[in-house]
């Protein structure tokens, strides 16, 4: 779509998901691939290695441009599979303008889904579940047709939505202490995707209304008592939760039927530590006022 169309003739004989990411890298940033200086295969092996093992981590990607990262995230993106499942779709990061202020950044950050960090809701989940694990109320839009990648307005995108699905995002910024938290390091490593709750759907019938409700629900983050800790409306999220899809795909993302797309925090992240013992998050204003939730339980 737009400019991006016209970086479509760019072709890459890569084969494999490094090859579909960086693909995406090329066609988003019009960048010659063999330019990219990627890590290398120990600097990844070391990085997965110890994200696996939840221990603090060496930063990737510092000092590079961002057609770097991504192309280090290919990689990652590839080591990593094999431990949390295939990919499955799709998460924006740095969506709201909390997250972008917390990290001096003026525009989201993207990185990639993999099945078997999704956990039910209600479950409980062991601490810490990363280095530096993080709490964040987000939202899952699941994609019903490819067509959603000629949408132009967040109605076209729902139009193409099959369901939405309440979402906490349990990332970790695994990072050792000193290491630099910078966008190019929050790409590089996938934008921190560990684990994260899927509430139940709520399927798209009428994208219309959904749309609009979408914009004007309420997301509110609960701690464990069912203490309001985060509450923001859904234009906290680029303006609309469905303009993530359109953004992911001007940078390179082509969507298929079923694939998931995490839009991104309503509000800033919060440690675990600051939530005694759970958290929870309610969508007023859609369909039914879904919730998902999760509870913390101390390493055994």
């Amino acid at each position: 779509m737009r400019w991006l169309e016209e970086k479509r003739g760019i072709s890459l004989k890569i084969s494999g998901l490094v090859g579909i990411l960086t693909m995406s890298v090329a066609l988003t940033l019009g960048t010659d691939i063999a330019r990219a200086e990627c890590a290398s295969e120990e600097e990844v092996a070391q990085f997965v290695s110890a994200y696996v093992d939840r221990q603090p981590a060496t930063a990737l990607g510092a000092g590079g441009s961002m057609v770097d990262a991504l192309c280090t995230q290919a990689r990652v993106a590839e080591a990593l599979s094999e431990h949390f499942g295939p990919v499955i779709g799709y998460k924006a990061g740095l969506t709201s303008a909390a997250a972008q202020a917390r990290f001096e950044a003026s525009e989201p950050v993207r990185g990639v889904l993999y099945r078997d960090m999704m956990l039910e809701s209600g479950a409980t989940i062991e601490m810490p579940w990363g280095t530096v694990p993080m709490v964040e109320a987000d939202l899952v839009l699941e994609i019903g047709d490819s067509a959603v990648n000629w949408a132009t307005t967040p109605e076209e995108v729902m139009q193409n939505i099959k369901s939405i699905r309440p979402f906490i995002e349990l990332p970790d910024l695994a990072l050792a202490p000193g290491e630099p938290m910078t966008v190019e390091t929050i790409t590089a490593m996938g934008v921190g995707a560990r684990k994260g709750v899927l509430g139940a759907e709520v399927p798209v019938t009428n994208p219309t209304a959904l749309t609009a409700a979408l914009a004007e629900m309420t997301v509110t983050l609960r701690d464990g008592t069912g203490d309001t800790v985060v509450s923001a409306s859904g234009t906290a999220v680029l303006g609309h939760p469905a303009e993530t899809i359109l953004w992911l795909h001007e940078v390179g993302v082509t969507f298929k039927a079923g694939d998931l797309v995490s839009v991104g925090s309503f509000g800033p992240l919060v440690p675990p530590a600051d939530l005694r013992g759970g958290a929870s998050v309610i969508y007023m204003g859609l369909p039914g006022d879904p919730e998902v939730s999760i509870r913390f339980a101390p390493t055994s």
